[in-house]
């Protein structure tokens, strides 16, 4: 089994998920008591926002980059970025850890999109990463084009995910809010929706959306699963959904 480098803590409420995921996969694929060889290193989110408020990305990615570097001598065989947003200074983390491969969750969810046939995809995230460009950019170049809710969704989005779920709070409201957003695009012509922030599968799964939904998080998980055990070569099972307080 090969190492899982994690880069984590923003927000933690997510990399926990992301322990979670890649812990059950491993115990199905291999039986009894296994789970995974996995490195964290779990960053300060405050410093993190910081950086993302003043549009100060180059800094966030030297950051993320010496993590990353980290992790590589610590003996990780592959480098995970534990959130959608800070995959806009992906190149830097992988040039910080060129040593081993980065597992990129923009990548891997296009790539299940297209095995679908799904064209027309309304992306689901921080304002960051639906509104700076890097995420539409990637898509489009693998044949994707994305959609984003209106101005005030987005804004809306921004502090559920910030204000809420970053800080542990699920609020029903805040899910009906989100599943008006998938039938408002779906009206409009969309036909699939992208869990493009980490933290939105702890509030809402995707078996409620109205449109096929990609949780990102599980398929990035997913993906490192893959990786680090290529001996294993049958579809990893969906894992059951998370139950949401009502």
């Amino acid at each position: 089994m090969k190492t899982i480098g994690l880069l984590g803590g923003m927000s933690w409420e997510s990399t926990a998920t992301y322990y979670r995921y890649i812990n059950e996969a491993v115990r199905t694929q291999l039986g009894g008591l296994a789970s995974a060889k996995i490195l964290l290193n779990s960053l300060d989110f405050s410093q993190i926002v910081g950086f993302q408020q003043r549009g100060q990305w180059p800094q966030a990615g030297a950051l993320l980059a010496d993590a990353a570097k980290g992790l590589q001598q610590a003996g990780a065989d592959c480098i995970l970025i534990c959130t959608n947003t800070m995959h806009l200074v992906a190149d830097q983390v992988a040039t910080g850890a060129r040593q081993i491969p980065l597992i990129d969750i923009i990548t891997e969810t296009a790539a299940r999109l297209s095995a679908d046939g799904h064209k027309n995809v309304l992306l689901l995230a921080t304002k960051y990463t639906m509104e700076h460009g890097f995420y539409h950019q990637r898509m489009a170049g693998l044949g994707i084009d994305i959609k984003v809710p209106a101005v005030a969704d987005r804004q809306a989005l921004q502090r559920i995910i910030f204000d809420e779920l970053c800080c542990g709070q699920i609020c029903p409201d805040s899910r009906k809010e989100i599943i008006r957003m998938v039938q408002d695009a779906q009206q409009a012509g969309a036909d699939a929706v992208i869990l493009g922030c980490t933290e939105i599968q702890l509030l809402v799964s995707t078996d409620e959306l109205p449109l096929p939904g990609y949780d990102s998080t599980q398929i990035h998980a997913d993906a490192a699963v893959s990786f680090a055990l290529p001996h294993i070569t049958s579809k990893l099972p969906s894992l059951p959904e998370a139950k949401h307080p009502i």
